[in-house]
């Protein structure tokens, strides 16, 4: 199913949207991940937030987001564009030194590279003021020691942007910090972690044993991390619900084929309310969700970093508690066929809810509302 040619998008983004889409669809479900990311790389969809002088489209996340939502619509979507390109680059784009800007972001603009992200930990959660992560100067080097869990294609990446954190050396307090480790820096090692979720970019756990990195590793200034920390957590929401928009595109679209197709007395399944109202509602929910991705992909371009906070994590909030309804209802309309690995929506009933659980939970975004936005009193 197309999304509706509104005014709120320009030709521009029409074009882009049909032209992400047919390179997707070209590709289709079984496509293989490396081969889609080339080739959209070449394309210069991966690098379309990216500046021009870096070899990037000039645009911003408003782009980006369109990019993944168009491929997660066809059933391919590419889960490290929410990393690499969302987070990691601009976070360099933003506050990297122009070593660093040099270094990784034409190779992220045409996906010649991959940057994961580490910032979730065992015992940390949600609390980011509980990261472990240390890092601790060295005569000019950097050494890091800690754990990180949950990080999306580390085995795929040429470097991982990792939050530590460090000491001021005025109050003693840690505060975080990014730096970007290479993957084969001495004492870094990975472990895949067993997941029951299908899909074709592995989740790692992190152990950072004394890793020695030069004083170049370190992004930006050491005294605004968190700045820096939230200038790639707002696409990072932006671009997890343009997953979750897709993926509830993808299996809408599959489900009102088989209504439209599907005969069991006289008129196509899709005839009757009972199935056709709760697609309708599930298409209703995913345009509601996109207005929301769209907002807030206009603020944080526009550089409104706290409309941004608050329109991202309604976004991300609402796409994912849609995408849930749309996949659930499309399992439902195909039936028994719904389970079925030709049918391929089956996979999507623990994928879907992946927008509910990271980056940060459903739970966590009521918090953030409820404070942020309402002004209730917290309870932690």
């Amino acid at each position: 199913m197309s999304p509706a040619t509104s005014t709120m998008e320009s030709q521009e983004h029409r074009d882009l949207r049909a032209a992400v889409a047919a390179l997707a669809h070209r590709h289709g479900p079984e496509y293989d991940r490396a081969a889609l990311w080339a080739e959209a790389g070449k394309l210069g969809y991966l690098g379309v937030n990216l500046p021009e002088e870096y070899g990037g489209g000039g645009g911003g996340i408003s782009e980006l987001s369109l990019v993944l939502e168009e491929s997660g619509a066809a059933g391919c979507p590419l889960l490290m564009m929410i990393v690499s390109p969302a987070i990691c680059a601009t976070v360099i784009a933003r506050f990297g030194t122009d070593e660093q800007k040099r270094t990784w972001l034409p190779g992220l603009a045409d996906g010649s590279l991959t940057m994961a992200f580490g910032i979730t930990e065992p015992d940390a959660g949600s609390n980011s003021h509980r990261i472990t992560t240390t890092a601790r100067r060295d005569g000019g080097d950097w050494v890091l020691t800690g754990r990180k869990v949950f990080v999306s294609g580390v085995d795929i990446a040429d470097a991982t942007l990792i939050v530590g954190r460090t000491e001021d050396a005025r109050t003693g307090r840690l505060k975080p910090c990014l730096f970007i480790v290479e993957r084969d820096a001495e004492g870094f090692g990975r472990t895949a972690i067993d997941m029951e979720l299908q899909a074709q970019e592995q989740q790692f756990e992190l152990v950072l044993d004394d890793v020695r990195l030069p004083a170049g590793a370190l992004v930006g200034e050491e005294d605004a991390g968190l700045l820096q920390l939230f200038a790639g957590l707002n696409p990072e929401r932006i671009m997890t619900a343009a997953f979750a928009i897709g993926m509830g595109r993808h299996a809408l679209s599959r489900a009102v084929a088989y209504a439209k197709e599907r005969r069991v007395w006289k008129d196509p399944i899709g005839a009757h309310q009972a199935i056709a109202h709760p697609l309708a509602q599930a298409h209703i929910e995913l345009e509601l969700a996109r207005l929301m991705m769209q907002k807030a992909a206009a603020l944080y371009d526009a550089g409104d970093d706290a409309g941004a906070g608050e329109a991202a994590n309604m976004a991300k909030y609402a796409a994912g508690e849609a995408c849930v309804r749309a996949v659930d209802q499309a399992v439902h309309t195909l039936g028994g066929n719904g389970l079925t690995r030709e049918y391929g929506l089956a996979r999507l009933i623990a994928a879907s809810r992946v927008a509910r659980i990271a980056p940060v939970s459903r739970e966590m975004i009521l918090n953030y509302v409820s404070h942020q936005s309402l002004g209730l009193p917290k309870s932690y």
